[in-house]
């Protein structure tokens, strides 16, 4: 494995746009049968839902895919090789169906899996992969969710030759565009070593434009949890937030909105994290059986509209404390979105401070007053700078309140909103931190000014605690100290390495907390971060060095 000094030296020469002939530069939306039906799949599904969502404003709002998922064919292939609908499911054929589809103004999608057989034991594409993308097209399903189960070699090699070397290769190649959904991260996500799903990851920015990332969201009929389900792929997508931009997105999963065990405060949260997180949205549920309160939940076109914002930044961690998570980003027009998801099992009220927002008060009268408004309620409030930052009265257990944030926040000449959150390490998702000696260290995420990090342009970073000191590189060892604003700027790379620009060494966390500056290896557990959305991320093709 090359050092990631060397991938240092050369940063900025290579950049790993996606190389596909589709443009999708907003998060798809829509439907998709598995987490709600499984591989108990047939035709009406996908008729009554899209007659239901033609008519109760979901295609209006942009709800505009209906996806098949597992379980569609037949055992068996065909005599010259191609897939066969399972015409007990399907009466009329996938053909006429995507033609119903489209004819209600939807765009049809299809799945397939990369391995010898599909996820739930029925062929997959394993040899087979340019007869079934033509058959696909030809039937007249446009978008592709290509699963990882079964891949022979079980390996990142093998899945970087099915997916990056045969199927993009295809793609490149193939006449018509095809929206390409990769489920090969999800495959490495929560192992001991992440390496194999930093690499994945990496690559995954050169095809296709969504990467399945973790666990599947919990199916309707599953027993267990939920919530758990739902917080368990929350913490697997805050780590990716560097990956994502117009025509890639990190995909957390389905919206599985009608799921009996979550409370309502639940189902809202669900719908305004991944709104946060300009995720795609796909619905996962009886579409035209949803109760009135979950289809207002799916229709909060102030949600809707974060989502699909042009920018698509994925809102990152601007604080996390056991009870309560803070999370931001930037909209096309200048706002800011603020999220505070509270963890906890019972209701509490949360301020979050100006500084935490990332706007900088000493640049602004206290006298202004800025538009805030509230996703939920619609409801919009003045709030004075003087007010000190914004309070969330009564968020329920496990519910979220949505603020938009907008007015006199300064120009391009003169950032007075700069990159702020947590700088945390992406496997053991402790937190830098700061203390008032200027020793910095790995902790526990406690919600402290000492783990909240300002960027500033030209690379400076310093905590809320300290905020004339920035971190340095003493001799190997971080510590934040004046003369840091002036002689240490950082960069930052998609692979999740923060790079001293002095030394050309990474941020590493050791085994007993210490905060270091070592020589760069290949996207290890110990230096892989997260930093706040904003912060310039330098693009590169580091998985081609391995």
């Amino acid at each position: 494995m090359k050092s990631q000094l060397v991938l240092a030296s050369v940063a900025g020469l290579v950049s790993p746009a996606t190389t596909t002939n589709v443009d999708l530069s907003l998060p798809p939306m829509g439907f998709n049968n598995w987490a709600r039906f499984t591989t108990h799949i047939n035709q009406s599904i996908f008729t009554d839902a899209a007659t239901a969502m033609a008519s109760n404003g979901m295609l209006k709002a942009g709800y505009n895919r209906l996806n098949l998922d597992d379980a569609w064919s037949t055992h068996d292939r065909a005599a010259n090789g191609s897939m066969v609908a399972d015409t007990t499911k399907f009466p009329k054929g996938l053909t006429w169906l995507a033609s119903f589809i489209k004819e209600k103004g939807f765009i049809p999608g299809i799945y397939t899996d990369s391995g010898t057989l599909s996820c739930g034991r029925y062929p997959a594409a394993y040899n087979h992969e340019a007869i079934d993308l033509k058959d696909f097209s030809d039937w007249g399903y446009e978008y592709l969710k290509l699963d990882g189960c079964n891949v022979p070699g079980n390996s990142e090699a093998a899945y970087r030759h099915l997916y990056f070397d045969v199927w993009r290769n295809l793609l490149l190649k193939f006449p018509k565009p095809v929206v390409f959904s990769n489920s090969a991260p999800a495959y490495f996500s929560g192992a001991d070593n992440l390496t194999d799903w930093y690499s994945i990851m990496g690559w995954s920015q050169k095809m296709g434009q969504l990467a399945r990332h973790s666990d599947d969201i919990i199916n309707y009929d599953s027993k267990g949890s939920a919530w758990d389900s739902l917080m368990t792929n929350y913490h697997q997508h805050i780590r990716l937030a560097r990956y994502q931009r117009p025509n890639f997105f990190n995909d957390p999963d389905f919206l599985n909105t009608d799921h009996p065990n979550y409370t309502y405060e639940e189902k809202k949260t669900h719908m305004a994290l991944w709104s946060s997180f300009s995720a795609p949205l796909i619905v996962s549920a009886d579409i035209p059986n949803l109760k009135k309160e979950e289809l207002e939940i799916l229709l909060n076109k102030d949600l809707i509209a974060i989502d699909q914002d042009p920018l698509v930044q994925q809102a990152t961690l601007v604080s996390s404390s056991p009870d309560v998570d803070v999370l931001r980003k930037n909209l096309a027009n200048g706002d800011r979105i603020l999220t505070i998801l509270n963890k906890a099992n019972k209701a509490s009220d949360y301020t979050v401070s100006w500084a935490r927002i990332g706007i900088q008060i000493d640049r602004i009268s206290p006298d202004t007053a800025l538009s805030v408004k509230d996703l939920w309620t619609g409801k919009t409030d003045k709030v004075k700078i003087s007010a000190g930052g914004i309070t969330a009265k009564n968020v329920g257990p496990h519910g979220t309140f949505v603020y938009r944030i907008s007015g006199g926040m300064g120009g391009s000449s003169h950032p007075i909103v700069l990159p702020t959150g947590l700088i945390f390490n992406t496997f053991s998702l402790k937190c830098l931190s700061d203390d008032k000696s200027g020793r910095v260290t790995w902790k526990a995420c406690d919600g402290s000014d000492g783990q909240t990090w300002t960027i500033s342009a030209e690379g400076h970073i310093n905590s809320l605690l300290r905020t004339n000191e920035c971190i340095t590189d003493v001799k190997g060892k971080l510590l934040s100290r004046h003369s840091g604003c002036r002689t240490d700027a950082w960069n930052y790379y998609n692979s999740g390495n923060l790079i001293n620009g002095n030394s050309n060494r990474c941020l590493t966390e050791e085994a007993d907390g210490s905060a270091t500056i070592t020589d760069c290896g290949y996207v290890t557990n110990r230096q892989v971060v997260g930093l706040p959305i904003g912060a310039k991320v330098i693009e590169v093709d580091y998985y081609d060095n391995n």
